[in-house]
């Protein structure tokens, strides 16, 4: 083995797809890498090795396929950029492989066999058409478009390839078109590996309780999907499929001298809104203001109506829309906030982000909160609060996609919205500092 990590001819005897690099993988890596199919994939829980699995093979293909062209793609470039580029470089780094970094191209070239990876983000399909490949690897499968993966697939078609694969690695997400096409049916020429959970000993090694963690953090059926590996189904019911009235409904008393957070969806039919104060160490609705056709301003002399006495901090979740400016030349909180101080309220902060959050994220959180794998329940609602309780038991998903309905009936969803908005601001994850979805070169 030379000095950087590669094998000489001598170690796999001109066998290229035998490299002998340092390289231990877990038990479903070692099963990804002996698959042979054409297309293949790799679908695994949180935690599995999915991005080193991918990083892995396509640095191997890269070897096999001398002087060749290949595609490393993830669904944004924040994504490929975060994740998957930064796996590969590891590994470039690790095996101490001599690379070039082309950031104007987008492009890796691997020195020894001279080969190049192109670096693509799969938002915009229509610009994968082009030049023949000899291999490509995607990351975060589930969360592309079936389009990008054809995109690729037809370039498949390089004539001087001495191997000629298509392979991916995901999470799973529920039925979809990935689930399809890989797992129920599986599509000739099509291979899949799933791996088991907890078997990544490396993150156990550091983090022993990882898993825990995460039972905290998701619903039980969030769970199954994401740590456990299952392929759950839950596109088909209820949105907030953790809500149980007798769960999770009671008899709250505002307190006036505790903190209120007021949490809002900007709408005119309805202006929707939640409050929501601590107890203890759980998280209480005890109240909703719904307002038919009725301004911002409208909702703050109302809040003012209800809470005129109310004398400790106030915190103004939201919208992230509210913050974009009206023909008053003022936002939505800039109201807000002016009209409360004229109301006397001087302890006022505004909590809200430059943009929303991914529904789907917002709403596993706001299951989560309701009850988590660990069976806890950390989120309740004032009885009175019935434009919410609906909202949890009526809000659904269209037919075979996991996205919220809301045709179906037009005064559904704006109040959970308000509260998935306070529970992402409190406990949904933050973007580091300075972090954009943009290009990377």
């Amino acid at each position: 083995m030379n000095p950087n990590g590669i094998a000489d001819s001598s170690c796999n005897s001109g066998h290229l797809d035998e490299l002998c690099w340092a390289y231990k993988p877990l038990p479903s890596q070692a099963r990804f890498k002996a698959v042979r199919s054409r297309l293949k994939g790799f679908s695994g829980p949180v935690g599995s090795g999915k991005s080193a699995a991918l990083s892995f093979e396509a640095l191997r293909l890269s070897y096999i396929n001398r002087g060749r062209q290949g595609v490393l793609a993830a669904p944004t470039y924040t994504m490929l950029r975060d994740a998957t580029l930064a796996s590969l470089l590891e590994l470039l780094s690790v095996q101490e492989i001599e690379f070039e970094r082309r950031k104007a191209d987008g492009e890796i070239i691997v020195i020894r066999p001279d080969s190049v990876t192109l670096l693509r983000s799969l938002d915009e399909p229509e610009r994968l058409r082009g030049t023949n490949l000899a291999w490509f690897g995607i990351d975060e499968l589930s969360y592309s478009r079936e389009e990008g993966w054809l995109r690729l697939e037809a370039r498949l078609r390089d004539p001087k390839a001495r191997r000629l694969c298509g392979l991916a690695v995901w999470t799973p997400q529920g039925h979809d078109w990935v689930y399809k096409r890989f797992i129920h049916n599986p599509i000739e020429g099509y291979e899949c590996v799933q791996a088991k959970p907890f078997e990544n000993t490396h993150v156990l090694g550091k983090t022993p309780d990882y898993y825990e963690r995460l039972e905290r953090s998701y619903d039980p059926r969030f769970y199954r999907q994401e740590v456990l590996g299952e392929y759950v189904n839950s596109r088909t019911d209820r949105v907030y499929h953790c809500f149980n009235q007798s769960v999770h409904m009671g008899q709250h008393q505002y307190d006036p001298k505790e903190p209120l957070m007021w949490a809002l969806d900007f709408n005119v039919a309805p202006m929707s809104s939640i409050l929501l104060q601590w107890k203890r160490d759980q998280l209480v609705v005890i109240d909703e203001i719904v307002l038919d056709r009725a301004s911002t301003e409208e909702a703050c002399l109302e809040f003012e109506n209800r809470y005129k006495h109310h004398a400790a901090k106030i915190e103004i979740f939201g919208d992230a829309s509210g913050r974009h400016m009206r023909t008053t030349g003022k936002t939505d909180y800039e109201i807000l906030q002016s009209s409360l101080r004229r109301a006397g309220f001087s302890n006022v902060s505004v909590r809200v982000p430059l943009s929303n959050p991914p529904v789907m994220s917002r709403v596993h959180r706001v299951n989560a909160l309701l009850t988590n794998a660990l069976g806890e329940v950390r989120l309740e609602v004032n009885s009175r609060c019935m434009e919410l309780i609906r909202d949890f038991e009526e809000v659904v998903f269209k037919p075979d996609s996991g996205v919220i309905d809301k045709n179906r009936d037009p005064k559904r969803s704006h109040v959970s919205d308000a509260l998935g908005y306070a529970i992402w601001e409190l406990f949904g994850e933050k973007p580091r500092a300075g972090e954009m979805d943009k290009r990377l070169f």
